[in-house]
């Protein structure tokens, strides 16, 4: 078949486009599929708890991961300034994992135990207070506002059938864990857990 003939006919590009596009994505996704290092949790990585898991829901509804990633790519300019580089498996109870790809703040990855409760909650409140250059926005609503403790069990009930480890026990003391919590509390919960599995490598 000429290319000519290809590129004269849209239909025929169209297909030929999804068909090219289709084999090279069973090709990059299949192999990971079957790889245990991408599918295994890597040691040391557990599930969110209730708390967690909460503010991870809050980080993301913030949009927190448009400006901050949680990737750390394993060159010596990263590596140095953040940490261990990131593995698969410690994204694999991630649901949607949070990358990201922009960094107008740092990466994330590991910033669990770097920083005490205190001071997440006055750079949430407003950061420019603990970074005078940040031009983060202030959160001081997540201080006001409670968690709902109701949904919480449909989460990690949710998050079960599609393969996260939660027993009956961890779903059944889910609603006490958040009950009373602030937004706040349960970011800062979110935020002190990231990395803390890998760190010491």
């Amino acid at each position: 078949m000429k290319h000519e003939t290809i590129e004269k006919s849209a239909g025929l590009l169209g297909v030929l486009t999804a068909v090219a596009i289709s084999i090279g994505g069973l090709a990059e996704i299949v192999p990971l599929m079957m790889s245990r290092e991408a599918v295994d949790p890597t040691p040391g990585v557990l599930p969110y708890t209730a708390t967690q898991l909460e503010g991870r829901d809050i980080y993301v509804r913030e949009g927190c991961y448009t400006c901050h990633s949680q990737m750390i790519r394993p060159f010596r300019a990263e590596t140095e300034r953040y940490g261990h580089y990131s593995l698969a498996g410690e994204a694999v109870y991630d649901r949607p994992f949070q990358f990201g790809s922009k960094r107008t703040g740092p990466d994330l990855a590991r910033v669990g135990g770097r920083y005490s409760d205190e001071w997440h909650r006055a750079h949430l409140v407003n950061p420019r207070d603990l970074v005078p250059e940040s031009n983060m926005p202030g959160f001081p609503w997540l201080a006001k506002n409670t968690v709902d403790a109701n949904v919480t069990p449909l989460k990690m009930q949710r998050l079960r059938a599609i393969g996260v480890p939660y027993s009956d026990a961890d779903i059944a003391a889910a609603s006490a864990s958040v009950e009373g919590k602030t937004e706040m509390d349960v970011l800062v919960a979110y935020l002190q857990g990231l990395g803390t599995a890998v760190k010491g490598r």
